[in-house]
Order: structure tokens, then sequence, then C-alpha cells
């Protein structure tokens, strides 16, 4: 049987550059292959991508549900370092802890869910606060990314733009 959390994957964007943030997470169940991926990321640092375990206070308050969390740019600055994580790692933490108020995530079973956050912050964000909230409302909303996947009009509807599509990144025609 195929367990209806684990391997969830979500997305989301929230704030205007350059505070803003981006997500990417993956859920996943206590002692499952995908939790042992989750687990390997936090286990492998390597310069200037530091996995940890996101707190409210600091060392020692780790959450509920444990969040391993991976900064996808390479943290090159004290102040990039700083906001990363300092500022986003809050907004995580935030971000989950209301997806289990709003029950988005069963707190019954916080000690058996495991999240994985990838999270981009622009080398040139400056405001903490703004990070902070843009963390917290992203983490959310790609928490119920993951949980309410979308319907098949909803696919259809992304395939049919397929020819029209843009990304910031890519200048070419």
């Amino acid at each position: 049987m195929t367990d209806p959390l684990d391997g969830r994957i979500g997305d989301a964007w929230a704030g205007e550059a350059p505070n803003g943030s981006h997500i990417n997470l993956v859920l996943a169940r206590r002692g499952s292959p995908t939790a042992a991926a989750a687990l390997g990321a936090l286990a492998s640092p390597r310069p200037g991508h530091i996995p940890l375990l996101a707190c409210l206070k600091g060392a020692g308050t780790a959450i509920r549900p444990a969040t391993i969390i991976a900064n996808k740019v390479t943290i090159e600055t004290e102040e990039l370092a700083r906001i990363t994580w300092g500022a986003a790692q809050l907004g995580i933490a935030q971000g989950v802890l209301d997806a289990v108020a709003e029950a988005l995530l069963d707190a019954e079973e916080a000690g058996e869910v495991l999240v994985l956050v990838a999270v981009w912050v622009d080398p040139k964000a400056h405001d903490e606060t703004a990070v902070r909230v843009a963390a917290r409302a992203a983490t959310r909303d790609a928490i119920a990314d993951a949980l309410g996947p979308p319907s098949a009009d909803a696919v259809r509807a992304l395939a049919a733009q397929r020819e029209e599509a843009a990304n910031a990144f890519y200048t070419g025609d």
C-alpha cells in the first residue's frame, strides 16, 4: 500500500525579490526510502552548503515534524549566511508549524514525518524580516502544494501553455 504522505513534493514562492523566498520541499515518512534520502542530505555538508535542522530559538529547539533545511545558494558572505541560516530558517520553522496549526500536517504524526526544505535566498537579500516572512509563507504554501496535488484539469492547463512558457533565467528565443 502506498503511503499518502511519503514522497509528496511541494513548491512555492513568497515575497518580492531580492527579499523573497523560493521553497522546494519533500515530505517523508520515517523509515521510508524518501526519509533515508532526506537524512543523507543532512549528513552531506559541503563548502557553502551546510544542511541543518529547523529550530525556533537555536540549538536544542528543533521543531516537529523534524525539518531539514538545505540552502540552494552557495553561502559566500556573512550577510547571506546570517539571513539564510537565521531569518530563512526561522521563517521555515514557523511555516511548518503554521501547517501543523492549520492541520495540514497532523500533530499526532509529527514524530513519524520528516520535511526536507530546499530554500533559495537571493544573495542580494538585505531585509531579514522580509525574508523571514517570505520563507514562512512559502513553506506553508509548499506544504499545501505537496498535500493537494493538482487536478488533471490543472495539469492539462499547464500543458496547453507549454509553447508560451517563459523563465526568468532564459534569454533565448
